[in-house]
């Protein structure tokens, strides 16, 4: 321990000493003696505590700037030398983790909160296996949305946010300053508005599981190929089920509640079309959009619906010419904004937008993925059973960035 920091440590003892003689109204002799020795010391004490910060400044710049080196980049480079095949083989033999795999979970332990061994989500990500002098080009990229780069909810602008422990809350503004004319000379512009926030909420209340059963063939099989099996399986199973739960998430059964059937409680619109799918049923939202003074051009809207939808959109061609409905969206709102998801009902769009930096939705994390195991249940055939488990939760922050559209292509 550094000097200066147990100076510091002795003077808060002096002060507390200090504190409590100081109280009494008529100190016995020995206490008078007491407070002149403390006094004494503390004032050779601040002596003594600068002279130790002048000592220990090359060691704190040394310190600071190691620190300053461990970026989320280097983290990001030993988290991808992270080994699923350790974790498995740990479960299920006992096996001791080595070098990268070790220190990330050691890591994480740290952080608490993990019943079986924690892996981190960026773990899952799918990779190649090239060649020790062939090129492995590396991109850096956050750890969440490194997992479900494609998904659904990722294409509406919904953030990820990794949440270490407690509740995260985001207060978003409802109601604010108003500006207006002074109606004659010397009359009072319109009066103040209270500034008034809403609290959005993301609670660990939810907890979704991945089951993996793994025979003990692919336990004896050889490491890159359990380790892709493992990826692929872990990845696209979570990935699908937090798009559900984003989008169509029923709030009840231990579901967060997602945006369709939250759409009351999120003060979402909700426009019931009950008509053929058309640009100019999307084009209305848009407007509405603009109107609310959210985006100021179609390019600014976020779009998914069904692939049935899409299927009208592209079939539908304008009378007289070869330009289809879908043609005449994607010429206003780009193809990249577009996404096709099978977690929402037939029929039903959602469009959104991210206004004043804010995104429409957030997914929270808490932490990575807990690994557990359980060598019983396929004990007579030799197999494995892994449980994978994830808290998350959704929330909306702001309900007018949100519009969805129902009855599409009800005719």
């Amino acid at each position: 321990m550094l000097d200066s920091v147990k100076i510091q440590r002795r003077q808060s003892e002096i002060r507390q000493n200090l504190s409590e003689l100081v109280g009494k109204e008529s100190p016995t002799t020995d206490e008078t003696r007491s407070m002149e020795s403390l006094d004494a010391e503390y004032r050779q004490n601040e002596i003594r505590y600068r002279a130790a910060l002048t000592a220990e400044d090359s060691e704190r710049r040394e310190a600071g700037a190691d620190l300053e080196t461990r970026t989320d980049r280097q983290y990001a480079e030993l988290v991808a030398g992270f080994e699923l095949r350790q974790i498995v083989l740990a479960l299920d033999e006992g096996k001791s983790l080595s070098g990268q795999t070790a220190e990330v979970v050691q890591e994480m332990r740290n952080a608490g909160g993990y019943r079986g061994i924690p892996v981190p989500l960026a773990a899952l990500e799918l990779r190649n296996t090239v060649s020790a002098d062939v090129p492995n080009p590396v991109q850096t990229r956050p750890i969440i949305d490194r997992l479900f780069p494609a998904s659904v909810a990722a294409r509406l602008g919904i953030q990820t946010v990794n949440i270490t422990q407690g509740s995260v809350e985001w207060p978003v503004a409802t109601a604010g300053a108003i500006a207006g004319w002074a109606p004659t000379e010397g009359a009072n512009v319109p009066g103040p508005n209270p500034f008034q926030t809403a609290e959005r909420m993301l609670v660990p209340d939810h907890t979704l599981g991945a089951h993996m059963r793994i025979t003990r063939k692919a336990l004896k099989q050889a490491g890159e190929g359990l380790e892709q099996a493992i990826r692929r399986d872990m990845n696209g199973a979570i990935g699908a089920e937090l798009d559900r739960a984003v989008l169509m998430g029923t709030g009840a059964n231990g579901q967060p509640l997602g945006i369709v059937p939250g759409a009351a409680t999120y003060g979402i619109t909700s426009t019931a079309i009950a008509a053929a799918a058309s640009w100019a049923a999307f084009r209305a939202e848009i407007v509405a959009f603009m109107q609310a003074n959210q985006i100021t051009g179609a390019s600014g809207v976020n779009v998914a619906f069904d692939p049935e939808i899409w299927s009208e959109l592209d079939d539908t061609l304008i009378a007289g010419s070869a330009v289809s409905e879908w043609d005449r969206m994607v010429k206003h709102v780009p193809a990249g904004n577009i996404a096709l998801a099978n977690q929402l009902d037939a029929g039903t769009a959602i469009l959104t937008t991210s206004a004043g930096g804010i995104p429409p939705a957030f997914l929270g994390i808490w932490g990575g993925l807990d690994m557990i195991r359980d060598p019983y249940t396929d004990a007579q055939n030799g197999g494995l059973r892994l449980t994978g488990l994830l808290t998350a939760d959704v929330t909306v922050a702001r309900g007018s960035q949100i519009r969805i559209l129902t009855g599409i292509g009800a005719v």
